[in-house]
């Protein structure tokens, strides 16, 4: 059987390759050679953090490690539906924000703000960066343009929903000591847990026995080796999806997951590719369905979130309350970091807040966020739709309104049918890590 899609189907390298009519149904006219990363033996240091990501004595609880909200089970994200996470020595305190995966970090650069720069540019001061940026004008992304959006001087890059950490070994001692999460304590309190730990004397193997010395310096190490574990074990970055091997000639797509592709890559429909790109680079590096910058999206207000009581608190993701350094740059609050699709499927709670349980919530909230906004937020007691109700006011401006489908006004028609909504999720399934490539 012959498919006649029409063109467009798929960015590539930066080009739209367009798709041939007169091919076997299903598969990529001109497939690529992606580039992984090398499969070896874990070394030693990652060894070990193995042994740490799955300790779960190191928490106050001593029921909770790393592993607990990163579930291997679940492309390292969350086991559960809720909507974040609960930890502290009972289990009982409320994190505030989604747990994010923590596959398919192994590219994500520094947190900056702007264009692309050297090593030597991260010396410039966020704030400096962030005021030039106050009065330029945003470049609309698209699925078909995206090296336009790489000169937006918006915040991109690093770890969390707010970039403050930089390094996987950075990333890992924040929820270790977070009260709401393992509840280490104190760097102390945790050293002396690593000092009594059944794998301790591979740290005097591969430090020398001063590192127990230096309760800092023990801490840093076994962060350290954490990170090492997610960069050697090959399951944080497998790249062994469908749309992986569709991308090599090795798999077909079905006809729904066709059109979900073309959907997701057209700038008047669904324009997913703008922010999520889906192209390979230049050199055969898979897709990561991130260009890893921030957007201020207006996601409705979570009110299963014990912290949203409090009619004044605000998360307003760069601009705090976790990160404190560029607070004063108000044009970024309420950004979050665009995070990767890939196994996006697999999570059960979607946004910095986990508002939506299903990518039928979130394709609506695209969909008609700014036709039909009675259908994603609440309305006040006098009737009125309360759109952004999880922005103060004074933010609402930063919201994004100028790239598609987000610059459609109330009453329009929505980019996406029902049929379209669905074709892309069919599309969003085939990220998912783990697919049998056929023979």
């Amino acid at each position: 059987m012959l498919w006649l899609l029409g063109a467009g189907l798929l960015c590539m390298a930066g080009a739209v390759a367009a798709v041939e009519t007169q091919v076997l149904a299903g598969t990529n006219p001109n497939p690529v050679q992606l580039r992984r990363p090398p499969v070896a033996p874990l070394s030693g240091m990652a060894q070990l953090g193995q042994k740490i990501f799955f300790d779960a004595s190191l928490s106050s609880s001593g029921a909770l490690s790393c592993a607990s909200c990163h579930s291997p089970d679940h492309a390292y994200g969350p086991p559960n539906d809720a909507a974040v996470m609960f930890g502290g020595p009972a289990q009982s305190r409320q994190g505030t924000r989604a747990v994010p995966g923590l596959t398919y970090l192994e590219r994500q650069p520094n947190f900056s703000i702007g264009p692309e720069k050297d090593e030597d540019d991260n010396l410039v001061d966020f704030a400096q960066l962030a005021a030039a940026g106050q009065q330029a004008a945003r470049a609309k992304k698209v699925a078909t343009g995206t090296a336009a959006s790489a000169v937006n001087i918006v915040p991109q890059g690093g770890l969390f929903w707010d970039g403050r950490a930089d390094t996987l070994q950075d990333q890992a001692i924040f929820p270790l000591l977070d009260p709401n999460e393992m509840d280490g304590g104190s760097i102390e309190v945790v050293a002396q847990k690593l000092r009594r730990a059944s794998y301790a004397p591979r740290f005097a193997e591969l430090f020398g026995a001063q590192v127990f010395d230096n309760m800092r310096l023990l801490v840093a190490e076994a962060m350290f080796a954490v990170a090492r574990y997610q960069v050697e074990e090959p399951s944080f970055h497998p790249y062994t999806s469908k749309f992986d091997y569709w991308l090599e000639g090795k798999a077909r797509l079905s006809e729904s997951e066709l059109r979900g592709l073309q959907l997701f890559n057209d700038p008047d429909k669904a324009n997913c590719g703008g922010c999520h790109t889906s192209a390979p680079t230049r050199d055969g590096l898979p897709p990561l369905f991130t260009d890893h910058q921030y957007e201020a999206l207006g996601a409705p207000r979570n009110a299963a979130l014990a912290s949203n009581r409090d009619p004044n608190y605000f998360d307003l993701g760069v601009c705090g309350p976790y990160r404190t350094d560029i607070a004063e740059q108000t044009q970024y609050c309420g950004m979050f970091l665009t995070p990767t699709l890939r196994n996006t499927a697999t999570r059960r709670v979607f946004f910095h807040n986990g508002v939506f349980t299903s990518l039928e919530q979130v394709l609506d909230f695209y969909n008609f966020r700014d036709t039909n906004p009675e259908k994603v937020y609440p309305r006040a007691a006098d009737g009125t739709v309360r759109k952004y109700d999880d922005l103060p006011e004074k933010h609402h401006g930063n919201v994004d309104v100028a790239d598609p489908p987000f610059e459609r006004h109330l009453g329009d028609t929505p980019a996406m049918t029902a049929q379209d909504e669905a074709d892309i999720i069919a599309f969003l399934k085939t990220l998912t890590d783990g697919y049998q490539p056929e023979r």
